[in-house]
């Protein structure tokens, strides 16, 4: 079965435990606002390749991965369900770790794509509905129904919030953030991730309008009280 691609990158060091492989795959229904790869929106300019093949990588290289592992990531890998879950049992069968980077936002075969998953790393957009539609242009129904799965599948999750000055920097989101995490379970570890400028050029090169324009990337001091906000008890 053949995967669309935008690169893989063979050293990774943030996207999971250890050293990984990230497979950075192709295709994302959501837009949002902060979003630094638009690049990898659609299947265009995708590179195919196998699962065989991305087998084959890891195999070779298996010295690499034994304290790390493999993460699809995007794109939203949930929207190639199909060749993922394909990826992941053949992964496992060689005895490699497995984790996927989602929004939680795909097409389906959830329940048989976290069957072969050690790792979930999901990202949390917004918390209310209203918030949640503004920042990707999509529904929250898709997110919550793949969270539901996710709870019942018993995978270790890390969690991930971009934190964008004058949307979401404040105590209020944080104290709110922590009330609404408490419905995922088995949750690891929180990150909170400072939104800053690293694709404006992006938009610039695929003539697309940039939706932050102005917004001044997210300052680390600021980001540090946040978390500690965040993990106070």
């Amino acid at each position: 079965m053949t995967g669309y691609i935008n690169s893989i990158e063979t050293m990774g060091l943030v996207d999971g435990p250890g050293i990984r492989m990230v497979v950075f795959m192709k295709g994302c229904p959501l837009r949002c606002l902060f979003c630094h790869n638009p690049e990898t929106w659609t299947m265009a300019e995708a590179k195919e390749i196998t699962s065989d093949e991305i087998v084959k990588d890891l195999a070779n290289n298996a010295t690499y991965y034994d304290n790390g592992g493999v993460t699809f990531s995007g794109g939203e890998p949930l929207m190639q369900p199909e060749f993922l879950l394909e990826c992941l049992k053949k992964i496992k069968e060689i005895g490699i770790h497995t984790a996927i980077d989602t929004s939680g936002v795909g097409v389906g075969l959830y329940k048989e794509i976290l069957e072969y998953t050690d790792l979930v790393i999901l990202d949390i957009k917004a918390i209310t509905e209203a918030d949640y539609e503004k920042m990707t242009g999509h529904k929250i129904d898709t997110f919550n129904e793949f969270v539901k799965v996710l709870n019942e599948s018993g995978k270790k999750v890390w969690l991930r919030q971009v934190v964008v000055p004058t949307i979401n920097d404040n105590p209020e989101y944080m104290h709110d953030l922590k009330e609404y995490i408490k419905q995922i379970k088995n949750v690891e570890k929180v990150e909170l991730l400072p939104y800053h400028l690293y694709g404006v050029d992006k938009y610039k090169e695929l003539n697309i309008p940039y939706p932050l324009e102005g917004i001044p990337p997210m300052n680390e001091t600021k980001l540090d009280e946040l978390e500690r906000i965040l993990k106070e008890e």
